[in-house]
Order: C-alpha cells, then structure tokens, then sequence
C-alpha cells in the first residue's frame, strides 16, 4: 500500500471537513432537505461530495468512486469492479444538524471486497484517524501524528479495568443491553460510551474501547472506512456470522450487524453469538 497515496486521501478528506466547517458554523441554516430513503442530507453533505468525488477519481485511473450522495450504480455493474473508492461525505449527518460534533468523513480504497486504507475526519476537532494494509494506524489530532493500535483486553481487564463497551445512542439497544449482560457475566464491569458516526469504531482502533456491537442496519460507506483504520490497528470488524466483513459483494449496500473487536486473540465469538 502506497504512503503517498494515503496522504493524498487524508488532505482531500481535510479539505471537505473544511467544505462542512462552513456551512457547520452559518447562521443562516443548513439547508436540509430529505432524501428518498427519509434520511437528511444538507448543504454540507453536498458540498463534501462535491470536493471528494472527482479528486479521488483523479487519484487512480480507473477506479471509480461510490458515494452516499451519488446514484448507486447496479450490482451487474459494480459487482465488476475490483477496486474502487467509497465515500460518506458527511458520516452522521443527524448529529451534524444537531451541532453534537459528532460527525465525519469518511473514505475508503477497496480492492477485492476488502477496505485495504481508509481515512476517517472529524471536522469539528480537527481529528484524523488513517491506516492502511501493511502502513499501519494513526490519528493526527491538530497536525501531531501519533501511532495507535488497539488494545489486548486480558492486559486491561488484568490491570482492574472495566471492559469498556461503544455503542449507538439510538439503534439496537435492548439487544446491546442483552450483550452487555453477558459480557458483565463473563468478563466483569462493563462501562459503555455513546457516540454517534464512524467515530465508534475509531475508538476501537485507538484503544479506547474494547468492543463495538452494531445491531442494527447501516451502509457500507458508513463503515469502509474506519473497518481499514481498526484492520491496520490490529483490530478486526466481523459480521453476525462472525466472519471478517466484507464490501460490493450483493444488489444492496447495506451491512449485516456487526462486532468491531480490538483484540482477536480474545474467544469473543460464543460470548458474542451467544
């Protein structure tokens, strides 16, 4: 995986922070319209897209972009793809217009099914989280670059930590509750933290959290790209057969509920499948 290429990626996901900044900080509004699937999109989702699709497009002849706010082009179509960019513009769109923060770019290279580098941004705290097959990860948080890796859960439920658990404020949450049971009845003290966006997985891949159950839907775009970051830091994402979760592969472009495990070396899969 190419170094160059991850810094092109990690300025042209900069910049359409800085596209989503200004609209973020008018007065006037955010000029939110609804989609054909009920969900938001605002000037800032727009004005992200319109930054990040056609720099990608520049960067690798021939590989095509997919984003949340262009057409979905057909599975006959996309399914011959062996590479290709996919993109959220503005991941967390509802937390944008709620003015939480907690809201991201995301953009993802995918090569034969698998997110190989990804960028996460996150505007609002001027935070990168990047990572790339055989480049590692790292998070620059006001321009310092620090490596990061996920964490070994034996070590820090050994060092009398609780497990630490993310989860969605709003998706999924009697059957997290259920999970968080069984894993207090296995591991001991579970704490939870609550985040909106791709920021989740994030998490994961710096360490500061030990798992991230997803029990309800969302998109591929929504997680291509932190599922490289956690993949470079060590971490794997798996899907509700507990294989690892893998992109462009049926008609539709929603994921299976998911797990974003930092340590794999843990027995997480009769605790999880219950």
């Amino acid at each position: 995986m190419d170094k160059a290429l991850l810094e092109q990626v990690i300025t042209i996901a900069q910049q359409a922070g800085e596209a989503i900044l200004e609209v973020y900080q008018r007065s006037e509004g955010m000029d939110i319209q609804t989609k054909q699937d009920d969900s938001p999109v605002t000037a800032a989702d727009l004005a992200a897209h319109a930054i990040m699709e056609p720099a990608l497009a520049a960067l690798l002849d021939g590989v095509p972009v997919l984003s949340e706010e262009s057409k979905l082009p057909p599975f006959d179509v996309r399914g011959q793809w062996q590479s290709y960019w996919i993109i959220d513009p503005l991941d967390g769109t509802k937390e944008f217009i709620k003015r939480n923060g907690e809201f991201t770019v995301n953009i993802a290279l995918v090569e034969d099914g698998i997110p190989v580098m990804g960028v996460v941004h996150v505007p609002v705290l001027n935070i990168t989280y990047a990572g790339g097959r055989d480049l590692g990860a790292f998070k620059i948080a006001d321009g310092t670059r620090t490596a990061i890796s996920s964490r070994k859960l034996a070590q820090h439920i050994d060092s009398g930590k609780p497990v630490e658990v993310v989860a969605s404020r709003s998706h999924g949450a009697d059957a997290v509750d259920a999970l968080m049971n069984r894993i207090q009845g296995a591991l001991g003290p579970v704490d939870t933290k609550n985040m909106g966006s791709s920021l989740k997985l994030c998490l994961v891949a710096e360490g500061a959290a030990d798992l991230y159950p997803r029990l309800a839907l969302t998109s591929e775009w929504d997680t291509a790209a932190a599922q490289a970051v956690v993949e470079a830091a060590g971490g794997i994402v798996v899907d509700d057969k507990f294989q690892l979760m893998r992109y462009n592969t049926k008609e539709d472009i929603l994921n299976p509920f998911f797990y974003v495990i930092g340590d794999p070396s843990y027995d997480w899969k009769p605790l999880l499948l219950g």
